[in-house]
Formats: structure tokens, sequence, C-alpha cells
């Protein structure tokens, strides 16, 4: 194994991670300088000055097979980029390896080998140096049904939401593919009432009751008022009390009633969810772009 001081250095000069620097120490035999070209060589170097970059672009993908189902998040910096063809033969090889290997956790999946024989964390920094963008695999969850189960999906036309939902086995294949897009542009939380994280419950009381006290509630009516603002934001987060997107007149829970369907589980990504994207001039972002 390398000195630290070694490796250190070598990290200092290149920003590359610690296990890719002591794989290119390793290579070289302790060469410094041999190792910094090796990193550079493989694309190490480039890619690692992106790793601290913000990917809010990319595409969120459902993918059923059998009885198991992933939803997974495929990220780039840019839309641009998410338009390119190395970007989109790198998503239909990451759905490719889904379905071979069914990964149930993103480790599994970064870890797995591509048609080029390495990992797909070696191809994400291979592309990165290559596009000049970070490119990754963000997330994935997995869902596994019985035989006596059902998928159904829905992937909306711009690429960036993906649903998967499981219900009991049933004719309703239609229904259920309705649903699924009710969830992919309503967004619920939640199933029910009965299924609501009680942390986020209890978050979200805490709130109200902040906001409450603020306009200057009465005291003695400030508890009411709570609560009933709170059943209104289970109903607005819980799927089976939500309107139904196509007939506003019909609740969630109707429709499942009336077609016997019993909703088990849910998976909804929108790309970009989570992360805080950074606001940029355009003309900078050239600039920055042309090494100016």
């Amino acid at each position: 194994m390398s000195d630290s001081s070694l490796i250190k250095k070598l990290r200092d000069m290149t920003q590359a991670g610690v296990m890719d620097v002591m794989k290119a120490l390793k290579e070289c035999n302790d060469d410094i300088d041999k190792a910094a070209q090796w990193l550079r060589e493989k694309g190490i170097v480039k890619a690692a000055k992106k790793a601290s970059a913000t990917v809010t672009e990319g595409v969120a993908k459902a993918i059923v097979n059998g009885n198991y189902a992933a939803i997974v998040e495929i990220n780039s910096q840019t839309d641009f980029v998410v338009k390119g063809e190395d970007f989109q033969n790198f998503v239909k090889e990451i759905i490719q390896i889904i379905n071979d290997i069914k990964p149930n956790n993103i480790d599994e999946l970064n870890n797995a080998k591509t048609s080029k024989g390495i990992t797909v964390a070696d191809l994400c920094i291979e592309l990165t140096a290559k596009i000049g963008e970070k490119i990754c695999v963000r997330r994935i969850e997995t869902i596994n049904k019985n035989d006596d189960q059902m998928f159904a999906t829905y992937e909306h036309f711009n690429g960036k939401i993906a649903v998967i939902i499981l219900v009991n086995k049933n004719n309703a294949a239609d229904m259920c593919k309705s649903i699924a897009m009710h969830i992919a542009a309503m967004n619920p939380r939640f199933i029910s009432a009965n299924q609501a994280d009680p942390q986020w419950i209890a978050n979200e009381t805490e709130v109200l009751r902040k906001q409450t006290i603020a306009e200057g509630k009465p005291a003695d009516r400030v508890d009411m008022i709570i609560k009933g603002r709170v059943q209104k934001v289970l109903a607005e987060n819980c799927l089976e009390n939500q309107p139904f997107i196509k007939d506003q007149s019909v609740k969630i829970c109707d429709l499942l009633k009336k077609d016997n369907i019993n909703l088990i589980q849910f998976k909804r990504y929108e790309v970009g969810e989570g992360v805080e994207k950074k606001v940029q001039n355009f003309a900078e972002e050239v600039a920055q772009q042309m090494g100016k």
C-alpha cells in the first residue's frame, strides 16, 4: 500500500478520490507523476473536478421485469446533454443492466459491469470526462411482487417523471395506468392517512402551529384550528383523498373501491427533486465552459 503522504499529495494534485489515487499509485509503482498522468488518461482528473457539480437534469425511468420493478433517476447538468446521443445510449445501457441483474440498491447498480467491461460508476467517470458535464445514476428504488399482484407504470412524455404502482391482480389495467398518471401529476406523499409518516405529520403540525399563532388567532381556538388544518394538509397529500385528475367529482378512494383495486405501494420520481439548483448567469456559464 502506498504511503499516506503520497496519497494525499496526489489527491491534492488531481482532486481524484482516494480509491482512484491508490489504484493509480499501484499501477505506476508509486511514481506520482506517472500516476497523475494515468489518472488524466483515464479521465478521472477531469471527472473529479466535476464531482461536486449539481446535477438537476436527466431522466426518470420505470422498469418492469416479471415480478421485479425498478424506478431510477439518471442525471446530467444540462438538458442539452440529456438530449445527446451519448447520454441517451447511457440510459439504454442502464435500463438493460437493471433488466439483466435486477439490482436492489444504488451500490449494486454502480458496481455492475457494463458492455464495455467496466462498472457503471467507471462509465459515469468516462462519460463525464468525454462530455464535460457530470453524469451519474443518482438513485434507484425497487419493488418485488407476488404472482397474484400487478405493476402499472407511467412515464411523462418529457422523461422527467416516472411512477410505478403495485396493486392486487385484477382486470383494471387501464384504470391503474390512469392512477399512475394521477400520481405523476398530483405528487401525493402517502396512499392514505393511516400510512402517513408520523414524523412528517409532527413537522407539519409544528409549522401550522407557528403560522396559526402568528396570525393572532384566539389562544383557546388554536388547537382546534390546527387540527382542522392538519386534516386538510393530510387530505391534500394522501392519494386516496385526492380528487381524480380526470374527474374532479370523484375521489381516488372511490375509483379504487369501484374497480376492487387494492393499491399496495407506489414510487414516484421527478428529476432533480430534493436538489437545490444553482442559478447561474448564462454568459458566465458559457465562459466557464470555454475556460475563461
